[in-house]
C-alpha cells in the first residue's frame, strides 16, 4: 500500500489524549483496521496469515491457512461477539494466546470492535496478569485451553476470580472449563459488528495497553493507533519490506516491541504473515523455505547461532532479518552481520517506551543509537519523525514524539500511588543508563534499569523476587547467573525446593521463577557448572 494514504500532512499536529496540542508531531492517521482493510481490497484472495505447521505440539486447533478474505469474516465475527456482551467502546480486553492466526485474528476483532487489547507475556500467570488487568480495569478477556504443558483455560479462571473486572472470558480449544464462551466458531459463522460511536479522530484513541516492568513494579503503557504505527513505519522503513513481502515471524505478541516489528510491517505491506511458535529450529527452517519468505523477525540473541547453523543469512532467500533485542545493552556486543544478500535489521527496545530501527552497514557491526530526533530515511515517509532520544540530567534514557507514549493509564493514574510512567520536561524516563559520546554525539547504553533482570526476553524486578522467595521460606534465595543466550537465568536456593515450588505454583508465579527451584538433572548440574 501506499504509505502517503496513512500519513498527516507534516505540518499538521496531533491531538493528544487529554485534548491538548502536540506541537509539530506529524501524525499518523489510521487505525489498524484501516490498514487491514486496504490490503483486504487489494488482495481479498491473497494469503494473510499462515499458521505454525507444529501448532498441534503446543496448542489445539487446526493448522490455518487464511486469505484475507476469511481473515476479515473471523474478525468480524470475532468483533461482533464482543460488541454483543455489551462492553462499552474503549473498554480492555487481555490476550493471551501462542503465535498463530487466532491471536493475530483477535488483536484485530478487538480494534475493529472499537475495543482496547491488552496482550500479555505467555509465561505470565495468574499473579503477574491480576496485578496487571486490575490496574486497567480489563473487562474481558481471550485466551484458549492449553499452550504447551499449561492449562490455560484454568489460568483464566484464575485471572478472572483474582480481578474483579473482568466478566467475560472468550476461549478457543478444546475442553474449555464451564464459564468460558468458545470462539473456535469464528472461522466458520458471519458476524457484523454494530457502528462505534467514537469522539475525534479513531486513530487517537488508545488501542493498546502493554505492561512495562520497573523496580517499583507492573506499569501500563497505552498507545493509539497511531502510535503503535508510527512506531513500526520505523521498522517497516529500515527493513524495506516489499509489497505483498512475505514475512516470517517468530515473537510472540505480548509487547509493544512483537506488534510493532511484525504485526504492524504485515499491515503495511499488505502481504503474508507466516507466525512461527518460538522456537523450533527445524519448523522455523522449513516455513522459511516452504513459503519463501522473504523478511524473517527474530529475537536478537538467536540471530548469531541460527547464522552459526546455516539456518539464516546469505543463500536462504531471505531480503531482511530483523532483530529485537528486549535487552538493547547487549546489542554492542553481538557479532558482525557478513555483508552480502541478506540485510540485518537491529531493534534495541527500551521496555514497553520505544525502539529504534537501524540497518547495519558495510562494516557489519551494530549502529549505536542516534540522539535527538529519529527520522525515517526514505520512502514516502521520508523525513517523519517518529522518535525523539536524549540523555535526561539524572544520566537516564528518556524517549518522546510520536510513537512514545504521552501520558499515564488509565486516565487519572498520575495522581494514585500505584507505579507509573516517568515524564521529565514532556520525556519518558526508561530507565536506562546511557552516556553520549563526545565526539559522534552517539548515545551508548551501558546497562539495564536499576534492579531490573532479563531472562529469555522476560523482565523481573530482583527485588521482588527476592521477597517473594524470602516470605516462602526462611533463608531461601534466589539470584541471576549470567547467560550467553537468554542474558540471565534464575537460580534458587532453599531447604525444601519441592516446597517452594509448589508455594509459587499455588501464587501464580512465572514459570520461569518456578523452575530456578526445581532439582536439576546430574547431566544438567554438570553442564551448568
Amino acid at each position: 500500500m501506499i504509505l502517503g494514504d496513512i500519513l498527516a500532512e507534516s505540518g499538521g499536529a496531533v491531538t493528544d489524549r487529554a485534548g491538548e496540542t502536540a506541537n509539530d508531531m506529524p501524525a499518523v492517521r489510521a487505525t489498524l483496521d484501516d490498514l487491514f482493510r486496504r490490503a483486504l481490497e487489494r488482495r481479498p484472495d491473497a494469503l494473510a496469515l499462515i499458521d505454525p505447521p507444529d501448532r498441534s505440539s503446543f496448542t489445539d486447533g487446526p493448522v490455518r491457512r487464511l486469505t484475507y478474505a476469511q481473515a476479515d469474516r473471523a474478525i468480524s465475527a470475532l468483533a461482533a461477539r464482543l460488541r454483543s456482551f455489551g462492553l462499552p467502546t474503549d473498554s480492555v480486553v487481555a490476550i493471551q494466546l501462542p503465535n498463530t492466526v487466532e491471536s493475530v485474528v483477535a488483536l484485530l476483532a478487538v480494534a475493529r470492535a472499537g475495543l482496547i487489547a491488552a496482550p500479555m507475556p505467555l509465561l505470565w500467570r495468574h499473579a503477574d496478569a491480576a496485578a496487571a488487568l486490575g490496574r486497567v480495569a480489563a473487562r474481558a478477556l481471550i485466551g484458549c485451553q492449553r499452550i504447551g504443558d499449561a492449562v490455560h483455560g484454568d489460568v483464566a479462571m484464575h485471572i478472572a476470580m483474582e480481578t474483579f473486572t473482568i466478566r467475560f472470558l472468550c476461549g478457543f480449544g478444546e475442553g474449555l472449563p464451564d464459564g468460558v464462551v468458545p470462539v473456535d466458531d469464528i472461522f466458520t459463522i458471519e458476524g457484523h459488528p454494530r457502528e462505534i460511536e467514537r469522539y475525534g479522530e479513531a486513530s487517537d484513541h488508545v488501542a493498546l495497553v502493554t505492561f512495562d516492568i520497573t523496580a517499583d513494579g507492573i506499569v501500563p503503557v497505552a498507545r493509539s493507533h497511531g502510535e503503535l504505527i508510527a512506531g513500526g513505519l520505523g521498522v517497516h522503513i529500515e527493513a524495506r519490506i516489499e509489497q505483498d513481502a512475505v514475512i516470517l515471524g517468530a515473537l510472540a505478541g505480548g509487547s509493544f516491541a512483537s506488534l510493532a516489528s511484525t504485526i504492524v510491517p504485515w499491515l503495511l505491506c499488505g502481504g503474508t504473515l507466516v507466525l512461527h511458535h518460538p522456537f523450533a529450529p527445524a519448523v522455523f527452517e522449513a516455513q522459511r523455505a516452504t513459503e519463501q519468505c522473504r523478511v524473517a523477525v527474530l529475537p536478537g540473541p538467536m540471530v548469531a547461532p541460527l547464522a552459526a547453523g546455516g539456518l539464516i543469512g546469505h543463500h536462504h532467500g531471505l531480503q531482511t532479518v530483523v532483530a529485537v533485542w528486549r535487552a538493547p545493552e547487549r546489542l554492542a556486543a553481538s557479532p558482525a552481520w557478513p555483508t552480502g544478500e541478506t540485510a540485518l535489521v537491529d531493534v534495541p527496545v527500551f521496555g514497553e517506551i520505544g525502539l529504534v530501527a537501524a540497518r547495519r552497514g558495510a562494516s557489519g557491526r551494530s549502529s549505536t543509537i542516534p540522539t535527538g530526533r529519529v527520522t525515517l530515511p526514505r520512502g514516502a515517509a521520508q523525513g517523519m519523525y517518529v522518535l525523539n532520544v536524549a540523555r535526561n540530567a539524572g544520566g537516564l534514557l528518556a524517549l518522546s514524539g510520536p510513537m512514545a507514549p504521552r501520558a499515564p493509564f488509565p486516565p487519572g493514574a498520575e495522581r494514585g500511588g500505584a507505579p507509573k510512567l516517568k515524564f521529565t520536561d514532556g520525556m519518558v524516563d526508561t530507565g536506562y543508563p546511557c552516556r553520549i559520546e563526545r565526539e559522534s554525539r552517539e548515545l551508548i547504553i551501558d546497562g539495564p534499569p536499576a534492579g531490573i533482570i532479563s531472562v529469555g526476553g522476560y523482565r523481573f524486578a530482583l527485588r521482588a523476587l527476592q521477597e517473594l522467595i524470602g516470605g516462602i521460606e526462611d533463608g531461601s534465595t534466589v539470584a541471576a547467573l549470567p547467560d550467553l543466550l537468554a542474558g540471565h537465568r534464575l537460580a534458587g536456593a532453599g531447604a525444601d525446593r519441592n516446597a517452594i515450588c509448589d508455594a509459587l505454583l499455588a501464587h501464580g508465579a512465572n514459570p520461569l521463577l518456578v523452575a530456578a527451584f526445581r532439582a536439576r538433572r546430574p547431566a544438567q548440574r554438570a553442564s551448568a557448572a
